[in-house]
Formats: structure tokens, sequence, C-alpha cells
């Protein structure tokens, strides 16, 4: 089989989550544990870290990439979903893995899969620990999927784990409440392996100190040893000022993720490079400054306000839940501009009208849906963007959108590409 060939028997074959939602979720490691025993057991010959939140995951995980990548280590990186090339999803150094060994893995293994039926997000798991092994990375920064206890990728045991914040998403699998959306993620602690906490949050604090007491693990929030005392936009960077509170020492950092949200992952990543150094890893503090000046480069992270065109002046945000939406539209105050034209469209298995509710009244909204089958209408998008005041035109697909907000822009107003993960990677996807 071809590359193309081989994703669309994929595509076809095995349930895919951020494509039809639902039908994708396992709620247990059954697949993935007869996959790496087919496999031999790649994840007991790698060293990790582990990546869980609700947002703030995947730029953490990049900024860790980065920093290790710096330091000279051959550095292994597993995120999802991805933006506009399956291949995004496991790379090596910032390189993406190649085709053909996508394409040889499937046809070695495909009868065996077909026997064991995993999803999408299983098989491709077992496929970068594979990759990972083969080509002997140092170490491997691993973002989870979805909530973290049942994960596919919770089969490891890592050097540090990392959990960012704690939202409400996905609340079908995870739970109605933060507590039962903490202790999903808190899955990912493992006993005597440190954690660290991005965030302090009293609903959440009690039950990560409690569970990790009982796995005997030393946890670490990383909003009590550190704290931003100063930012500002110099240059295109997110320059901050952040205070380390044990030893009452500064460092100035510049930042290319320049969402201001970004300065809750940096807290946490700090902290969490704190640990890898403790674990045996040699990281300079200037590899921490260059690593994290230099994330989009050296990793190829993209979607987080992301600046895709300066005349018409566009960007765009993977934020795609309440917290992070609250985030997009904080940033919104570091810009100054005219009118904004919001390119919004979100899936059908969220309750949009908490997040349109957070939206501001005087954009103009194009409503539209990313080609996925688990995008929402854009009819239906605009009825209930409707009922909260929100004005707007519909347009079936993100290019006819954007189009129209390019017709309709202004000189000093904004287009924001954004509300879900996949209407972000069509935009990109025609840019590229």
């Amino acid at each position: 089989m071809t590359y193309q060939q081989t994703l669309d028997y994929l595509f076809a074959r095995l349930p895919m989550f951020q494509r039809v939602g639902a039908a994708a979720y396992k709620a247990n490691l059954d697949n993935t544990n007869k996959i790496i025993e087919l496999l031999g057991k790649p994840h007991q010959k790698l060293k990790f870290v582990h990546v869980a939140g609700t947002n703030g995951k995947g730029s953490s995980s990049h900024m860790i990439a980065s920093v290790l990548q710096q330091a000279g280590y051959k550095t292994g990186l597993y995120t999802s979903p991805h933006l506009i090339d399956f291949r995004e999803r496991i790379k090596i150094n910032g390189k993406m893995i190649p085709k053909n060994y996508i394409t040889e893995f499937v046809e070695k293994y495909k009868e065996d899969f077909e026997k064991i039926e995993p999803s999408f997000f299983e098989w491709t798991v077992g496929l970068a620990f594979d990759y990972f092994v083969k080509e002997e990375v140092d170490v491997a920064v691993i973002e989870v999927g979805l909530g973290g206890r049942l994960d596919s990728t919770n089969v490891i045991t890592p050097k540090v784990s990392l959990i960012t914040n704690i939202s409400y998403d996905h609340m079908t699998f995870l739970g109605d409440t933060l507590e039962k959306i903490a202790a999903e993620k808190a899955g990912i602690i493992k006993a005597r392996v440190p954690v660290v906490v991005s965030q302090y949050q009293s609903e959440t604090g009690p039950l990560f100190n409690a569970i990790a007491k009982e796995l005997k693990s030393p946890i670490q929030f990383a909003d009590k040893n550190y704290k931003v005392i100063d930012h500002k936009i110099v240059d295109g960077l997110l320059n901050t000022t952040i205070l380390n509170k044990i030893t009452n020492s500064k460092v100035n950092l510049d930042l290319d993720l320049t969402g201001i949200y970004q300065l809750k992952n940096v807290l946490g990543v700090l902290n969490t490079l704190e640990l890898i150094e403790k674990a045996g890893f040699i990281i300079e503090p200037e590899d921490i400054k260059r690593g994290l000046k230099q994330v989009i480069k050296t990793t190829g992270l993209e979607g987080r306000w992301q600046t895709i065109s300066e005349k018409p002046l566009i960007i765009a945000d993977t934020g795609h839940n309440e917290d992070g939406i609250r985030n997009v539209i904080a940033n919104l105050k570091s810009i100054s501009f005219t009118n904004l034209h919001f390119v919004f469209g979100t899936v059908n298995d969220k309750d949009v009208s908490k997040i349109l509710e957070l939206l501001p009244k005087e954009a103009t909204y194009y409503f539209t849906k990313a080609n996925i089958p688990r995008a929402l209408n854009e009819e239906e998008l605009f009825e209930k963007a409707q009922k909260i005041k929100l004005k707007g035109k519909t347009f079936p697909d993100v290019k006819t959108a954007i189009a129209a907000a390019k017709k309709a822009y202004k000189k000093n107003d904004l287009i924001l590409i954004g509300g879900s993960t996949f209407v972000v990677g069509d935009a990109l996807a025609e840019k590229n």
C-alpha cells in the first residue's frame, strides 16, 4: 500500500475519536496491552515524561521537548490530535515520522491488528513506542489523549508526570465535576514517581495530594513554587519574569508561544524540568532559555495563538472548551483592533451553549464546520448562537468562512479562527 492508501485503510478500519467521538472511546487498556505485548513491550525500553491535563498539555509537552532537544537529548514527542498531517503526532527532534515507517509498520502488523480491533489512537500509541525504540531516543515526552487513567498512553512508567490544569471537557467520559475529572487525570500518577501539577485548585488539590500520598509519589504544585511577576510582548515574543519562591531567584524568559495563557503552562514546565534534572538529565539554564524561545521552530507546534497572516491580521487558536475559550477571549485584550471577525465552529458532543455564552457579543461571526463527521452542523450552531444574540452567518466549510471574513475585513480589524482544533486544522491546511 502507498502511504495514502495506508491512511485511508486506517481511517476506514479503526474508529478515531477525533473524527467520530464516543464510538472510538475504549474504557480500558486491554487493546493497548495486547498491542505492546505484540511489539515486544517497547514501553519498557524507554525513558518517559508523561503529560496530562484539560488545557495546556500539548503546549507543555512541546515546551519540555524543545528544552530537552536544546540540552542535546534525542527527544521523541507523541501528541494528539494532528492539525494537518497525521505524522505530526509522532516526532523525533521536531521531525515527523517517515511515511515509509508507517506503511511498513501497518503491513507488518495488519493481520494482528485486525484480530485485536484497536481504535485509531491505540494503534498509534503502539506505532510511536515502536518508532522511538527503533530510533533509540534518549527520552520521549508523551501527551495523554483523553483523561489519564484509561488513556492508551497510561501503560508507561515515566521519570516525571505533569498534570497541567483541570477544567470541564469530555464530561461524558470523565465525569461532571472537577473532582471526578481530576480523579481520571490523576490516573497517570505512578507509585514513587514525582508528579507536578501546574495549578493548585481548591476543588482538585486535596484529591491530587491524597492520591500522591497513597502512592508515595512526591507531589509539587508549580504555582506554589513559581510566580509570574511581570510579562509583556516584545518583538513578537512573550517576555516574562518568573520568581522561584523556593530559592528567591528570578529568571527572565522569552516565549515564542505568545498566548497569555502560556504563563500558567510555563510554571508547570519549569517545575517539571527541575525534576527531570533530578532524575539524571543535564539541563543548563541556557538550554531552558533557548528551548522556550524556539518551541515552534524546534518542535513544529502550530495553532496556539498563531498569527497566520499579518495583512489581513488573522490569528488561530485551538482553545475549544470553556477554560480554553476564556483564555482565548482574555488574550484578545493584548491586541488592539477595531472590529472582530470570528470564524467559529465546534464539535457535536460538547455543551456548546456554555461556550457560546463566553463569546464577545460585539463580534461578527462566521459559523462553520470542520471537515470531520463529528463537527456540529453550522446551521444548528447558528440557531444556538442566535438565542444568545450573537450575530453572523453560516458557511459550509472553513475555507468559505475565511474568504467571507477577509472580504468584510477593514484596516485595523482582526480575524480570529477557533472553537475547535479541527477548524484551526482546516484553516492551516488552506494556508499551506
